[in-house]
């Protein structure tokens, strides 16, 4: 048995290793035209920092492949061919599977805006495009990133430590206030204009000039601002890569569409990590996850289902970290997922960037968010798990913090504004 796993990020190396835990006599063969060892995705600005190099952001060691019997073959898929069970490899021979595990990850969102494919304008997704960074901003003035989340964030960070001027163009009222709620997401912008960057809020591209060379030379602003730049990073979100399946028989719908075993509507053909969309059981909307914790989880269970193993998927009680330039964010639960009946307690330290959120439907908590506190994963999950109450989280908040920065008086004076909160809303 043969199995094939295009993409060498935590979705595929997760499934890689649990068919191999299953399987052990079976052949696997990673696949990238990326790279040929997996690397940690998330590393990739501590590297253009200088922070970390890259053999340093390998979490295993490059033997390891070889104890585990996984063949790695550098090489880009150009195609599929479903009926034969083979890939199409750029410059070498058709590779054939037994069964293929899709594991494309994702791509940085174009919109179409005039000049986005001049030389200097690029996204912040893959070891490319770090290497690509790298070549732009050597002789990089000021640069120009459109689009809030994530990744915006971490590349303005990274511009910003080079010394690079920065202009953030988000088109929300506050950063990432579609996913963070007010209060956070105005803590967070207060932090990146502290920081120096020029946040411009309620702001969309236009499009962007070409300097008479191929190059981007500025972006104009949907209000008509001209900002000069030589580079600019498109953070506008991300999409399922999708360009291997897009003329074949796979069926997607926003990703290539699986169900809980993460099954594709071809025989022998699966997918995982950010490429898959799982079609919800109910008739309700179907779940596209592109965060790493998931991609791992999701291609564990892929590599089961795959090597014989009865497994649904479960994505269990959802829960994201991120930093903020300096400043640790946890969510878990239904934050921002507006639940009928959902109200929130929340508690902000008059001096400094810390924040506690209790999200409850009644005496329920179903969700928490930690600004600058780092908590202890289990007891969270453990509490909105368990259906805790209120007035049980707000007794044991001080459980699950485990940094001395949380110092007791803090921990009291957030429990003690919460639970006023509370009475006075019972009241």
């Amino acid at each position: 048995m043969h199995i094939v796993i295009i993409g060498n990020g935590i979705a595929g190396v997760s499934a890689a290793q649990s068919i191999r835990r299953l399987q052990p006599d079976w052949r696997i063969t990673l696949v990238s035209g990326e790279s040929t060892f997996h690397y940690s995705r998330p590393a990739l600005m501590y590297i253009y920092m200088g922070h970390m190099r890259y053999r340093d952001c390998k979490p295993y060691e490059d033997s390891y492949w070889t104890e585990q019997r996984i063949d790695l073959r550098r090489a880009w898929v150009t195609g599929i061919d479903v009926a034969n069970q083979r890939l199409e490899l750029h410059e070498d021979q058709p590779l054939p599977y037994d069964k293929l595990l899709i594991a494309t990850g994702s791509k940085s969102n174009k919109f179409g805006w005039p000049g986005q494919d001049l030389e200097g304008v690029q996204g912040l997704y893959s070891l490319m495009d770090l290497k690509l960074l790298q070549q732009n901003t050597r002789e990089c003035r000021r640069a120009v990133i459109v689009g809030g989340g994530l990744i915006g964030i971490e590349l303005a960070e990274m511009l910003h430590f080079q010394g690079i001027d920065v202009s953030f163009l988000v088109r929300e009222k506050s950063y990432w206030d579609n996913v963070l709620p007010t209060e956070e997401s105005a803590m967070v912008s207060a932090l990146i204009r502290k920081r120096g960057c020029d946040l411009r809020t309620t702001t969309s591209l236009d499009h962007i000039e070409d300097n008479g060379s191929g190059r981007a030379s500025a972006v104009v602003t949907d209000g008509g601002d001209r900002i000069e730049c030589q580079v600019v990073g498109l953070t506008a979100g991300i999409s399922p890569n999708l360009d291997l399946v897009a003329e074949s028989s796979i069926a997607t719908g926003r990703g290539i569409l699986v169900d809980r075993g993460f099954r594709t509507n071809t025989d022998n053909i699966f997918a995982a990590g950010d490429c898959a969309e799982i079609v919800a059981e109910d008739g309700g909307r179907n779940l596209l996850q592109q965060v790493w914790y998931t991609g791992k989880q999701q291609g564990a269970v892929a590599g089961e289902v795959i090597a014989g193993e009865s497994r649904s998927y479960d994505p269990g009680i959802w829960y994201n970290s991120a930093r903020f330039l300096d400043l640790e964010y946890q969510t878990y639960g239904q934050v921002g997922f507006r639940v009928p009946g959902e109200e929130s307690l929340y508690w902000q330290h008059p001096d400094a960037a810390q924040a506690v959120r209790v999200v409850h439907v009644d005496d329920r908590v179903i969700g928490l968010n930690f600004m600058g506190l780092r908590f202890f994963h289990p007891v969270a999950e453990g509490w909105i798990g368990a259906g805790a109450s209120v007035d049980e989280v707000l007794a044991g908040l001080h459980e699950g913090n485990f940094q001395p920065e949380f110092a007791p008086q803090r921990d009291a004076m957030a429990v003690q504004s919460l639970r006023a909160q509370w009475k006075g809303r019972a009241a």
